[in-house]
């Protein structure tokens, strides 16, 4: 085998380390998760941490946030201030060490009682990595009777540190920063992060006050949870649950390993039964736990443990009937979960995961005896939770068997070309070749079946505008020829989501048939209605389908501009004004016939060859907006539709054929 050679020389001088700011700078991902607005708004979190470990030892019950027009942030505490000066131990300044140098902090010692006993912060990465990412940060602090003030450009500190005598209503430390746009992709943090962000901060932290300045619309939110997460769930209830609401405390201590050092943990829990509304969410050491981890799977243990022991003991199964899920329970729980430890284990910097051993034992051990008390001693509730698990239990089985049911109607082992009328097959079963063609009507599929490469290019048509599938019924939907015959064509199966279940989902990629799925349908206004009802059709019953990438728009030419020699094809009046512009002699212009009226060599020239066609791939790059548009599209929203033409029509007269 030749081994081709060039310049590039690899010795002892290719490896290298990043230093300083460029640490972080040019590798924000491995800090904060990511170099996008979820790195950016992890970032702010980080000095928002700071303050919310300092309130929680005891200094200071109010913490300020500002948005500033400029995507600059401020954060201020009324904390004991960050020590600045001179650290005789270390031999260098303070302020060095807490914004230019990772891995350090006041926060290493926190299991020995020392500083911090629960810290949202660990690693001493946060203030030094956000420094490190910021186009500018000042930081001011007031303790020890001074005022001590610092100021950072693109990583690097400006100035040294300024100390005078100061006078002040208390000590505290403000820091004030922008993200810089060389190192994230996004900055503009929304103003919905701040809200949500210092809320579940203030369920978690009880009786600390939060302040959100927004200056874009001068408007100022207050959070605080007197009772915590009490309070919380008493807000989510919204006096709608079925159970009175349930609230757990305890502390302990353990190792999560024979060798590895004591520690002490704190676990607060509170939850409620409510048929409307069902949350489950976990803190630790006032983090957001969006994956949960070691909390999340105390819980389910805990709850499916002592739900099926009391459904045993009063013999609520049927004869041979399957144990619960948890998601029988879920469906009909609030439940949020708070704990601290001296030593947590987090999954990775961004800390939504814990993975603590001891944690998820102590958590399961205390939960477990708690309801066991409480289904004993509360009869009343407990025959209410009982039997509506069950009924959430049995409508998830008899789902589970509509599924498996219409997955059975739309697929199978017999060749879809016996079974779904005038589908025209493609040879090859190589399925990174395979594209299917959806068409529009029986002298499309003609045009389109002597116009294609046999090989990998199969065609289906569609008999007129079919079932608008965002306002039809499942039970419609399932009984429509033209869709039932189309999903056993795709072959992939449909994903049905219920409103509180989300294993209502039978789709599965590895059974799709077809490397892209090819909506092909005239250039006219009737055409564009049978692509959007097409469109919506897969985005409702398959919407991975749609955000895998796999479902594409073959553009078909408006115009056909004949000259002498050739033809030329335009795919719009702006396309069509360019051409004409450029040509010398005669020519006729022919606004294009309707697929089924195309010449087979025209067909593979502009629709189907894919050297010469167009293809527009189908992403929903924004699920909400794209949810919305269809709702507004195809939906019930009749007064926002003709809004909706009112103001924007105008922009597609174009597309409209009024000869």
């Amino acid at each position: 085998m030749a081994i081709s050679k060039n310049s590039t020389v690899y010795d002892n001088n290719s490896i290298s380390s990043l230093k300083g700011a460029d640490r972080v700078r040019l590798r924000p991902g491995v800090i904060f998760g990511s170099d996008g607005i979820e790195g950016c708004e992890h970032s702010c979190f980080e000095i928002l941490s700071n303050a919310i470990d300092e309130a929680r030892e005891g200094f200071g019950d109010l913490i300020e946030v500002t948005r500033h027009l400029d995507h600059s942030i401020t954060v201020k505490d009324q904390g004991r201030g960050i020590p600045l000066d001179f650290n005789p131990r270390e031999n260098r300044y303070n302020w060095e060490l807490v914004f230019c140098e990772l891995y350090a902090g006041g926060k290493y010692k926190n299991n020995s009682g020392e500083n911090y006993e629960f810290s949202l912060g660990l690693n001493g990465l946060g203030s030094c990595a956000t420094q490190y990412s910021s186009e500018f940060m000042d930081v001011t602090v007031y303790r020890d009777g001074c005022q001590f003030a610092l100021h950072f450009e693109n990583g690097e500190n400006v100035g040294g540190l300024q100390k005078e005598k100061s006078k002040y209503e208390h000590t505290g430390t403000l820091i004030h920063w922008k993200p810089d746009l060389k190192v994230f992709t996004d900055i503009a943090i929304p103003l919905e992060y701040y809200q949500n962000t210092m809320k579940k901060q203030a369920v978690v932290n009880s009786g600390l006050t939060f302040k959100l300045y927004d200056e874009a619309s001068t408007e100022t939110y207050t959070y605080c949870y007197a009772d915590g997460i009490i309070d919380y769930i008493k807000e989510l209830n919204q006096d709608k649950g079925f159970t009175e609401i349930q609230f757990y405390e305890t502390q302990t201590r353990g190792r999560d390993r024979e060798d590895k050092p004591e520690y002490r943990v704190k676990l607060q829990i509170g939850f409620c039964f409510n048929n409307e509304i069902n949350l489950l969410e976990y803190y630790h050491n006032s983090s957001f736990l969006e994956y949960g981890g070691s909390p999340d799977k105390a819980v389910k243990t805990a709850f499916i443990y002592e739900i099926d022991k009391c459904l045993k003991s009063r013999n609520k199964y049927n004869k041979d009937e399957a144990k619960l899920t948890f998601a029988d329970i879920q469906d009909s729980l609030i439940l949020v979960s708070n704990s601290f430890s001296t030593e947590t284990s987090y999954e990775n910097q961004t800390k939504k995961s814990i993975t603590n051993k001891f944690i998820q034992e102590a958590m399961t051990d205390f939960l477990k005896q708690q309801l066991e008390i409480y289904f004993i001693e509360n009869k009343l509730d407990s025959e209410k939770i009982l039997e509506q698990i069950l009924v959430n239990k049995r409508s998830r089985e008899t789902a589970e068997k509509t599924r498996i049911n219409i997955k059975k109607k739309l697929s199978g082992s017999v060749d879809i070309s016996n079974r779904v009328k005038k589908f025209v097959d493609c040879r090859t079963k190589d399925l990174n070749k395979r594209e299917l063609y959806i068409v529009e009507g029986d002298s499309a599929l003609g045009s389109c079946k002597m116009g294609r490469d046999a090989e990998f290019q199969a065609i289906m048509p569609v008999r007129g505008k079919i079932l608008n599938c965002l306002k039809a019924e499942y039970e419609n939907i399932f009984k429509n020829e033209i869709i039932v015959d189309l999903l056993k064509v795709l072959g992939c199966g449909v994903e049905i989501k219920s409103k509180h279940n989300k294993d209502l989902n039978t789709f599965d990629m590895n059974n799709l048939r077809w490397n892209k799925v090819i909506i092909c349908t005239d250039a006219d206004v009737d055409g564009f209605q049978i692509r959007t009802l097409i469109l919506a059709m897969l985005y409702h019953l398959t919407p991975t389908l749609v955000g895998s990438g796999k479902v594409y728009i073959a553009e078909s030419p408006l115009f056909e501009v004949i000259t002498k020699d050739k033809s030329l094809f335009a795919y719009s009046e702006k396309e069509k004004q360019e051409i004409i512009a450029k040509l010398t002699g005669k020519f006729s212009i022919q606004r294009s016939k309707g697929l089924g009226e195309n010449e087979p060599e025209m067909m593979w020239e502009t629709t189907m060859n894919p050297a010469t066609r167009r293809l527009i791939q189908v992403l929903p790059d924004d699920v909400v907006r794209t949810e919305q548009v269809f709702d507004l599209l195809l939906g019930d929203n009749l007064q926002g539709r003709k809004d909706f033409i009112e103001e924007n029509g105008y922009k597609y007269l174009d597309m409209l054929d009024v000869s």
